[in-house]
C-alpha cells in the first residue's frame, strides 16, 4: 500500500484523486491532506479517508478544522498556513505527494517534498514554469520521480514509454480550443467571466478554466513539457483538437506518431501517475470510436490569442520571464473574476509585465518568489488594489 498526502485536496484534481482512491482503497493510503478555505469538505474527508495529518491555508477554517478534531476527540494533528503546507508535502510516512494547488503557491511544498525524497505527482504546473530548471535538477538529485498528472503531459509520458529519447523528433500538445475557439479578438473584447468559465470539455476549477479559454493554460503547458520531457521549444507543437479525445502525441524521427487517447476525464491520468509503471481497473468510461465518429485537428489563432505566443516568448528567454508571466497571469485572472478588468486586458497585463519587470538571467529560488510579488504588486498598484 501506498502513503500518499494531496495538496489541495477540495480542488478539482484532488477531489478526483480522491475517486482513484476510492476505487483502489487497497492500494492507498491518505496520511495527510491540505485545503485553502473548503472546512465542511475537509471534515467529510477526514470522516472517510482517516487522514492524520491536515492543513488549512486560512486561518478561520484551519479554526473549524481543529475544532472539529477535538470536539471528537480525533487524533489527527492540524497545521495551518503555508508551514502547514510545507509540513503535509514532508511527512515522514509518505512515499508520494499529489500537488494539485492552483498557482504559484505550490512551489515551495513542491520543492520541499523532492528534498524530503518524496515522488511528486504534479497537477501544479505553475512549479515548472515559474522555476523548471531548479526543480528538475533537485529531482535528479534527490533520484525522484515527477509524474505529470495534467492529461496533456500525462499523455506524452505514456507515449514515450519504451523508446528512447534521442528518437523523439517533436511533441504534439493538444488543446481543445476552449469556449471561444473560432472567435477574433473584436468578439472577445466584451467576454464576461461566466462565459470564459464554461468550457465545452473538461470541469476544471476558475482559474484554470479562464487559463484554457485564454489559451495561457496551453502555454504554460508548452514551458511544463520543455522542462519534463527535456524539449526544445522548436520541438514543441500545439494543435487544436476540439473533440479532446487525443491528449497529446509524440511524433519520433522514422515519421511514426504515437498518441494517447481517452475520455475526457482525469481520474485516467491520476490513476496512472498513481500507479506507474503498472496499469489498474479502469475508473473511467472508455471510448466509443463509432459514436465518436471524427478526430479534427487545426492550427491554433495565435494572433486573437495571443497569450499562448507569449508563453514561447517567456519560455525561450527563460530567466526569471516566465515566472514574471505566470506572477501577471494569475493576479490578471483574479481581477478578471472581480470584474475589474476586461477579458482582453489579461492579454494586455501579461505583456506590460513582460516588458517592464527587470530579467534575471539566472534567478536563484528566492529571486524567482521576490519576482512574483513584484509583478503582483505592479499590476495592484496600477489598478489600485
Amino acid at each position: 500500500m501506498k502513503n500518499i498526502s494531496i495538496l489541495g485536496v477540495t480542488g478539482s484534481i484532488g477531489t478526483q484523486t480522491l475517486d482513484v482512491v476510492r476505487n483502489e482503497k487497497e492500494n492507498f493510503n491518505i496520511v495527510g491532506v491540505s485545503a485553502n478555505t473548503s472546512y465542511e469538505k475537509v471534515i467529510d474527508i477526514i470522516k472517510e479517508f482517516d487522514p492524520k495529518y491536515v492543513a488549512m491555508m486560512d486561518e478561520k477554517s484551519f479554526e473549524k478544522v481543529k475544532n472539529y478534531c477535538e470536539d471528537n476527540s480525533l487524533d489527527i494533528e492540524v497545521y495551518k498556513g503555508l508551514d502547514g503546507l510545507n509540513k503535509i508535502a514532508t511527512l515522514d510516512e509518505i512515499e508520494m505527494v499529489v500537488t494539485s494547488v492552483v498557482g504559484m503557491i505550490g512551489l515551495t511544498p513542491t520543492i520541499n517534498a523532492i528534498r524530503a525524497k518524496k515522488d511528486i505527482a504534479l497537477a501544479n504546473k505553475e512549479t515548472l514554469v515559474v522555476a523548471g530548471d531548479i526543480v528538475m535538477r533537485e529531482a535528479r538529485e534527490n533520484n525522484i520521480r515527477i509524474l505529470p498528472v495534467d492529461s496533456e503531459h500525462g499523455a506524452i509520458f505514456q507515449s514515450l514509454q519504451g523508446n528512447d529519447e534521442k528518437s523523439v523528433n517533436k511533441i504534439i500538445l493538444t488543446a481543445s480550443g476552449g469556449p471561444f475557439r473560432g472567435k477574433k479578438r473584436e468578439q472577445l473584447s466584451k467576454i464576461e467571466a461566466k462565459e470564459a468559465l464554461n468550457h465545452p470539455k473538461w470541469s476544471m476549477g476558475k482559474k484554470i478554466s479562464i487559463d484554457s479559454s485564454t489559451l495561457v493554460n496551453k502555454g504554460l503547458e508548452v514551458i511544463e513539457a520543455h522542462h519534463l520531457f527535456n524539449a526544445n521549444y522548436d520541438d514543441i507543437e500545439v494543435v487544436v483538437h476540439p473533440q479532446s479525445i487525443v491528449h497529446s502525441m509524440v511524433e519520433y524521427i522514422d515519421g511514426s506518431v504515437i498518441a494517447q487517447l481517452g475520455s475526457t476525464d482525469m481520474k485516467l491520468p491520476i490513476q496512472y501517475a498513481l500507479n506507474y509503471p503498472k496499469r489498474e481497473k479502469c475508473v473511467v468510461e472508455k471510448l466509443n470510436f463509432a459514436e465518436i465518429g471524427k478526430l479534427t485537428f487545426e492550427k491554433p489563432d495565435i494572433e486573437t490569442f495571443g497569450c499562448l505566443k507569449l508563453a514561447y516568448i517567456a519560455g525561450r528567454k527563460g530567466g526569471n520571464l516566465p515566472a514574471i508571466m505566470n506572477g501577471a497571469n494569475e493576479i490578471a485572472v483574479e481581477l478578471f473574476l472581480e470584474n475589474k478588468i476586461s477579458y482582453l486586458q489579461i492579454e494586455d497585463i501579461i505583456r506590460e509585465c513582460m516588458n517592464t519587470l527587470e530579467y534575471i538571467e539566472n534567478p536563484t529560488l528566492e529571486e524567482i518568489i521576490s519576482t512574483d510579488e513584484k509583478v503582483r504588486n505592479y499590476v495592484r498598484k496600477k489598478f489600485n488594489m
